[in-house]
């Protein structure tokens, strides 16, 4: 075991390692390699690869303990963001690296010494540096699909030996080796609720060129059953959904089942029971502007007029004009027109701390989603922000309440972050370090104008 040392002969340490291999990219990126030979290019091939997976070990390791500080009053959120800003990764992938850090790194123990990680041998491989990210995601998924009757010391021995093949194979040898050990380890394919609530899950894509988005994942069987209730009544030449049903149905069985799954998400959202999130009942809630609106509607009577830009959701998708008019006319929706202004109450003062419905509306128009300079969650996600916060004297006005996700919310209040209105009524962000930005990342038109950074005015 190495000797103790102190904190600054560690960070003296580490930083001299890290100079080091810098320099040493130096030298081989100098270096040209024009005439040595494939044979000696597939060494070199080696090595980098093994490099890179030691450093994804490193990388790990230090994600987990930033996760779990024990020397630091920082909060969690704050390190997230600065590891977001600086790694310049996307939050996804901060909370994968955290979540598998916490798995292949010995866990604290509040009474005694560390705990063994989660998944020693998986470990200890990504420590070594002899595996990479596909292997770790094989073996992590083929340990995860065992159902809970599988003995500890079953799914033990299935880890060591997935890990044993994965420093020699590729990853999509150990996927299917990884079904081949679950296969023989279930043979009658038994699984608790236990085992079905953990598996469940539905992955919704991101809106192609077309606006479509691909849907998959796993249906509970009580999910199943209610999908299947709701797929046996959209038969032939029943619920047609494009406005058509006299035509002939020629729809395929996928496309009604399609259609299935969108009359009962549209029926449950008509129904009004599903409660409200945020102040406002659940249902849609889509932004345009009345230009766009009055341009919709006379293209709607006159196929020889194209259909405007499409509006947008509060989840940040793309909603075509044309899909706006049908569901207008089918449920209620909140429509948020950018210039058509209401005569709802819009100014509280201090009266009440929590944004009204319509106030909400003001922020989905303006705002779209997160109002921090590059974050991208949308508006359905957000919580009203006031600026200047409500406990140093801030009103609960329109033009002073502005979306932000639960993170970012969570920083400005702590003071972790400064917000200030700018001239053009946007709401702008600093961490101290330089003057407030706006976010320009719900709004492509502001990212078109060739300098994405705001006008002077603005900050």
């Amino acid at each position: 075991m190495a000797p103790a040392i102190g904190v600054e002969q560690a960070r003296e340490r580490i930083n001299t390692a890290l100079d080091a291999i810098d320099a040493a990219h130096d030298v081989l990126r100098e270096t040209s390699s024009d005439l040595l030979g494939n044979g000696f290019r597939v060494d070199v091939a080696e090595r980098l690869e093994t490099q890179e997976r030691a450093n994804r070990g490193l990388m790990y390791r230090f994600f987990g303990e930033i996760a779990d500080p024990p020397d630091e009053s920082g909060t969690i959120a704050a390190m997230r963001s600065a590891l977001w800003a600086r790694l310049r990764i996307t939050p996804n992938e901060i909370t994968r690296r955290v979540t598998l850090a916490a798995r292949i790194r010995p866990r604290r123990s509040l009474t005694g010494p560390p705990v063994a990680p989660e998944l020693p041998a998986l470990a200890a491989a990504v420590e070594a540096g002899a595996i990479g990210d596909e292997h770790i995601r094989a073996v992590c998924r083929a340990v995860d699909v065992l159902p809970a009757s599988v003995s500890p010391t079953d799914v033990s021995a299935a880890e060591r030996t997935l890990v044993d093949h994965a420093t020699k194979v590729d990853a999509g040898v150990v996927v299917k080796l990884g079904q081949r050990i679950a296969d023989y380890l279930n043979p009658d394919g038994l699984f608790s609720d236990e085992d079905r609530a953990r598996r469940r899950g539905l992955y919704l894509g991101p809106q192609g060129p077309d606006d479509m988005s691909r849907l998959s994942g796993w249906l509970d069987p009580e999910a199943r059953a209610y999908f299947e209730a709701i797929e046996a009544a959209v038969r032939p030449g029943r619920h047609r959904l494009d406005g058509q049903p006299e035509a002939r149905d020629d729809r395929t069985p996928a496309q009604r089942r399609h259609d299935a799954l969108k009359l009962g998400l549209q029926t449950a959202i008509a129904s009004g029971g599903l409660g409200v999130h945020r102040g406002h009942p659940v249902t849609v809630v889509a932004t345009t502007t009345l230009a766009e609106l009055e341009r919709a509607a006379h293209a709607a009577v006159d196929s020889s007029v194209p259909m405007p830009a499409p509006a947008l959701t509060g989840g940040g998708s793309r909603l075509p004009m044309r899909d706006l008019i049908a569901m207008a006319a089918t449920g209620i929706h909140y429509l948020a027109v950018f210039d058509d202004h209401t005569k709802r109450p819009l100014y509280l003062g201090r009266q009440k701390r929590v944004a009204t419905a319509d106030q909400r509306l003001i922020c989905y128009a303006r705002d779209r989603g997160c109002t921090r300079p590059h974050c991208l969650v949308p508006g359905y996600y957000c919580e009203v922000h006031h600026s200047p916060d409500f406990a140093r004297g801030g009103r609960t006005d329109a033009d002073k309440l502005f979306f932000g996700c639960g993170g970012d919310h969570g920083m400005a209040t702590r003071g972790e972050l400064r917000t200030q209105t700018t001239a053009s009524g946007r709401l702008g962000w600093t961490d101290g370090a330089g003057p407030p930005q706006i976010n320009h990342a719900h709004h492509p038109e502001e990212l078109l104008r060739g300098d994405p950074d705001p006008p002077e005015n603005e900050k």
